[in-house]
């Protein structure tokens, strides 16, 4: 896997390491808007989000969403939109970065009954879509370019 790193590093990737939890999630650190969180890597996300919780934690503008969210086992819920953020993850960065606010309590619920610590949001299909991701799982690396 050294040709792998060698080769996206010559391509201008980041290398952004990440943890599995014992839920199985792919957890990684991220910077929003200068305020660091924790947060779930998530491909099967449309978009990046984070909870209502968190609004003022991420120093965030909180304004109106046409988009009704849904996930595992939750469908129809409001959402807000936060336009405009500062998203750093590693050293791979993106400004003027829109995420969605919803209620992620059933998320941090699920993931505290089996004993595993909270998350801030979701780093979804937005973000790797636009940072052209690779993830290695083996090695526990996401690129971003």
């Amino acid at each position: 896997m050294k040709d792998l790193q060698e080769v996206l590093k010559k391509e201008k990737y980041k290398k952004i390491h990440f943890k599995v939890s014992k839920t199985q999630h792919l957890l990684v650190k991220a910077s929003l808007n200068g305020v660091t969180g924790n947060f779930i890597l998530d491909t099967g996300a449309s978009n990046s989000c984070v909870g209502f919780d968190n609004v003022d934690f991420f120093n965030l503008t909180a304004g109106k969403s046409k988009t009704k969210a849904a996930g595992a086992g939750a469908t129809g819920m409001f959402t807000q939109l936060a336009k405009n953020n500062d998203l750093k993850i590693g050293r791979w960065k993106t400004d003027g970065f829109h995420l969605i606010i919803f209620d992620m309590t059933h998320v941090n619920q699920a993931l505290q009954q089996y004993k595993a610590k909270p998350v801030h949001g979701i780093i979804g299909a937005d973000v790797l879509l636009e940072g052209k991701a690779i993830i290695d799982y083996y090695n526990h690396c996401l690129y971003l370019k």
